[in-house]
């Protein structure tokens, strides 16, 4: 009888979390998930945001200028224009500057294995263990850059990205 009242307990509980999850579900803006797929997904937060949604939603809501995105470029301005019928405008610099196709480079020979660089990394491109040498997947880096300045022993570089579908 007890675990027949737990189960009823358990069952009653989660349909009234799937019922309420279902009720209060934000509705996506559909221009911020166009927006969203036009942005290069680096997460580096060189636009003033901290990652490319929250960019796309600032865009959508007339807070911020389509021009903020060095990784995009030029082809991510112009193609943020075209979707929101507005005019193309060149990089606002003062978020950067875009760079060709890079990847972060960890010299493993000095890498001390502090995680630093793990915390820092947006997409989750650096594999490794404290006090273990760390390396880069490469096919997941961004270039983003955000991996260096937290390194203590400054052992990561950038180099010209190896697949060509890196670089902006």
């Amino acid at each position: 009888m007890g675990i027949f009242l737990i189960i009823l307990l358990f069952a009653g509980s989660g349909g009234l979390l799937g019922y309420l999850a279902q009720r209060l579900k934000r509705h996506s803006n559909p221009l911020v998930e166009q927006i969203d797929n036009l942005l290069p997904q680096t997460q580096c937060a060189q636009c003033g945001y901290p990652g490319c949604r929250p960019y796309a939603q600032a865009i959508a809501n007339g807070q911020a200028d389509i021009n903020q995105c060095p990784p995009g470029g030029q082809q991510t301005i112009d193609a943020l224009a075209e979707l929101l019928g507005a005019e193309s405008t060149s990089l606002n610099t003062s978020f950067g500057e875009t760079k060709s196709g890079q990847v972060a480079f960890i010299h493993e020979s000095q890498c001390i294995g502090c995680t630093l660089c793990i915390k820092a990394c947006p997409v989750d491109a650096i594999l490794g263990a404290s006090q273990l040498m760390h390396t880069v997947i490469t096919q997941e880096c961004t270039g983003c850059e955000l991996c260096i300045e937290p390194c203590p022993v400054d052992c990561i570089s950038l180099l010209a990205s190896p697949d060509a579908s890196h670089s902006t």
